[in-house]
């Protein structure tokens, strides 16, 4: 059965996913002579860098997400359909979602990626990704339910597996949430759970290669690296997690650490789409495309963002971050319009802004074209880029105020846990 959308004698430009990618390519197309129709399983976009700061309730989940139909309710030819994709039929022109099919003259894939358990079922089952706003809630949740646990409970070793915090993934997620929950325990627990003694919050950082931050230099890893460990933080390089119970975290250099919560950043894959090829996907589960950011072989398919495998000079793929998402949703939508009008497409080139990685208060690793830093200046730089990239001038304000409130009073007043009666967690 079809999705009821409007009759239109326009070209349909239909886009999976409304992340970064998919955003940028609708925002720039709705003004086109195209009907766009954006397929997402939510009804609004999600900031994900400050994700780690909802989970540590440094700021209310509303102010990382912005409502799609509020961002478009002036485009008449751009529909928005809240559903999940099953699979694609590139010869009928059409994709089957879970509410019905819907028909494309151009489809793009910007379905981002998940959390990559490498195929333990058992770590899958226990671990915390952290991937969605969901995921964030239910994170604090935790952290904080243990916290109150903790406090009564009489045998140590027991407490201590609640205290004790399991970040795998040393990428910008797990050094920016380990810096994030030191400061919880220098500044916060000595204040709200005075009853613990703060020293037994244990923070431990496991990483699979040699060093931290692997995308950025050496001296972001280097000096990354020492402000955790003067923050307190245990980071444990050149070892993987190979088992966890929900109790017991295995390494696999035979260490093993009681904790009753592994929050899991260690990776990230694509989802196979039903009724592509198998021969479309490169490593990572990534679908392969041209220099147009076309998918190689099938025609009017397109993939951008963190799934998308577009293979340019020193890159094999380009970095799975929010810039050359943003660069390649501007690409296709002139490309697009080019098509549109008879004109050539050009190919994509991804142009690198630099990396940026905070770690605590005025503590920052950046990489820029221009300069490399680290410290006070660093994590200004990291302020103003995330503010500033924050959907919605009301959202960019409530962040800046918990921001400022945060550093002024080393304190915050989210940590609330939410929990409905017909939960089974």
């Amino acid at each position: 059965m079809p999705i009821n959308l409007p009759e239109t004698k326009k070209p349909r430009v239909v886009i999976i996913g409304a992340g970064f990618a998919g955003l940028n390519l609708a925002r720039r197309l709705s003004n086109t002579d195209y009907q766009i129709v954006i397929i997402d399983r939510n009804n609004f976009h999600q900031f994900q860098p400050l994700l780690y700061q909802v989970a540590m309730s440094g700021i209310e989940p509303s102010s990382i997400a912005f409502p799609l139909r509020k961002l478009f309710r002036r485009k008449r030819d751009v529909h928005i359909r809240v559903a999940e994709l099953l699979s694609v039929n590139s010869s009928a022109k059409n994709i089957i979602t879970s509410e019905g099919f819907v028909n494309y003259d151009i489809l793009v894939l910007a379905t981002g990626v998940t959390t990559n358990f490498y195929g333990s079922a058992a770590i899958e089952q226990k671990a915390y990704p952290l991937k969605s706003v969901a995921d964030a809630l239910l994170l604090r949740n935790v952290i904080l339910s243990d916290f109150e646990k903790a406090l009564t409970i009489r045998e140590d070793d027991v407490r201590q597996s609640y205290m004790n915090f399991v970040i795998v993934g040393g990428g910008p997620t797990g050094v920016e949430m380990s810096g994030s929950l030191a400061e919880m325990k220098r500044f916060i627990l000595p204040k709200d759970y005075a009853e613990l003694d703060s020293a037994e919050m244990e923070i431990y950082l496991i990483e699979g290669n040699h060093e931290l931050l692997g995308a950025m230099s050496d001296q972001a890893s280097i000096k990354s690296k020492q402000y955790l460990e003067k923050m307190g933080v245990h980071v444990i390089t050149d070892v993987r997690v190979t088992h966890y119970d929900g109790q017991q975290v295995t390494l696999s250099n035979g260490q093993i650490i009681q904790s009753r919560k592994v929050i899991w950043a260690a990776g990230i894959t694509g989802q196979k789409i039903n009724g592509l090829p198998d021969q479309v996907y490169a490593r990572g589960g990534r679908i392969m495309t041209n220099e147009f950011n076309e998918i190689k072989n099938i025609k009017d398919i397109y993939a951008i963002g963190d799934n998308a495998y577009l293979e340019e000079g020193e890159y094999k793929g380009h970095p799975q971050v929010a810039q050359p998402a943003i660069q390649e949703a501007r690409r296709l939508a002139k490309n697009l319009n080019a098509k549109a009008n008879g004109k050539p497409m050009q190919p994509f080139h991804y142009k690198d802004l630099g990396s940026l990685a905070t770690i605590g208060r005025n503590k920052a690793v950046a990489d820029l074209p221009f300069l490399k830093t680290q410290g006070f200046i660093a994590w200004v730089l990291w302020l103003v880029v995330h503010l500033k990239s924050i959907l919605g001038v009301k959202n960019q304000i409530f962040i800046l105020l918990n921001w400022v409130w945060s550093y002024v009073t080393l304190d915050q007043s989210l940590r609330i846990i939410v929990k409905h009666k017909r939960s089974k967690e």
